[in-house]
């Protein structure tokens, strides 16, 4: 396995010179924020970005992400312009030299928190979701009070494409996610580039807006759409390690030779559809994860892996869940891991 970083540009407060000084860490996990939603990714864009990153000795391997835009989700009649503009900005990404892309499907906002910065008896922090707050909030009212999502909707906005989502259902959400791999997924295989679908986070509807890459029968319908072998999952321990009826282990197994990137977390569930993000370490949360990567060697996964979302600690500032020194710790702990799982397979 391939020890990678996220890192999120220029101005991220993480510099690749310190991210350098990580042991076994050699990979880096990128995206362009600057560009607009929908927008073709230029090769020469990358190319400057992976210069950058080789100049500090590393190695741009996977691209997380190139958002899909709500167009595609929803299947408008102007979706075919931005698949035009993402099978594109596929065909860059391979002539530059990068071969992974991390991407999700989840409608109108990405990963939700209601917390990010939630203390621990430590002093140190990390984000939660907790059900009741989401509860208590409604699209129309804009969502003001929640940390994050991916983009910039009104109140009004963000309640027409709700609506418009909660009429197309799971079946229209899925209907026009496999639209968009049948134009895609033929593409990533011309120039050899391997899709790696990043489950919902949370994995449940929000709002009512329906979610549907969130356990393992979502994701085998997902997987049976496309039968090429670059159509594949991100598989994330923290996003379905959420939802406690979710066996990983199982998963992997499930999905054997379809995972083309891992991100590895751990996560405490504190009550239904509510949970805290916490170190990497089994004993911490309700993710194995000796298990895990016991499991990834035994079916043979030589991918990227990256350490996700870790606590805020030592006083570190920056984004949340990206700071430098628990993400170090915490691979630095599956670096462990998966040196001892690879001595046991092979004795």
């Amino acid at each position: 396995m391939q020890s990678t970083m996220r890192w999120y540009g220029p101005s991220d407060p993480v510099k690749l010179e310190y991210i350098r000084q990580v042991p076994c860490v050699n990979g880096i996990v990128a995206a362009m924020f600057e560009i607009p939603v929908g927008e073709v990714w230029s090769e020469n864009a990358i190319v400057e970005r992976k210069k950058r990153i080789a100049s500090h000795g590393l190695e741009m391997v996977v691209i997380e992400s190139i958002p899909i835009h709500e167009s595609i989700k929803l299947g408008t009649p102007d979706r075919e312009q931005y698949i035009h503009n993402y099978q594109q900005s596929i065909r860059n990404m391979a002539a530059a030299g990068v071969f992974v892309l991390c991407y999700n499907f989840m409608p109108i906002f990405d990963w939700m928190r209601t917390d990010l910065a939630h203390q621990f008896s430590d002093g140190s922090t990390a984000s939660k979701l907790d059900h009741d707050v989401i509860s208590s909030m409604s699209l129309a009212k804009g969502l003001t009070r929640l940390p994050a999502w991916a983009n910039d909707f009104d109140a009004a906005a963000m309640q027409a494409l709700g609506q418009q989502y909660i009429e197309r259902g799971e079946s229209g959400l899925l209907e026009n996610l496999a639209y968009f791999l049948n134009a895609i997924v033929p593409v990533a295989e011309s120039c050899g580039v391997k899709l790696a679908l990043h489950p919902d986070d949370p994995p449940w509807a929000l709002f009512d807006v329906p979610r549907i890459v969130r356990d393992s029968n979502t994701i085998q319908t997902i997987l049976e759409l496309h039968p090429s072998p670059n159509h594949g999952i991100t598989f994330c321990t923290g996003s379905l390690g959420v939802n406690p009826n979710n066996d990983l282990v199982q998963i992997i197994r499930q999905c054997a030779g379809r995972i083309h990137f891992v991100h590895a977390r751990n996560v405490k569930i504190t009550a239904p559809k509510s949970f805290l993000e916490v170190a990497h370490p089994s004993q911490y949360g309700n993710v194995n994860m000796y298990d895990i990567i016991s499991t990834l060697v035994e079916t043979g996964f030589t991918g990227a892996i990256r350490s996700d979302h870790g606590r805020m600690i030592w006083g570190e500032t920056g984004i949340a869940g990206y700071g430098l020194y628990d993400r170090a710790l915490g691979t630095m702990y599956l670096r462990g891991l998966i040196e001892a799982a690879e001595r046991q397979r092979v004795i």
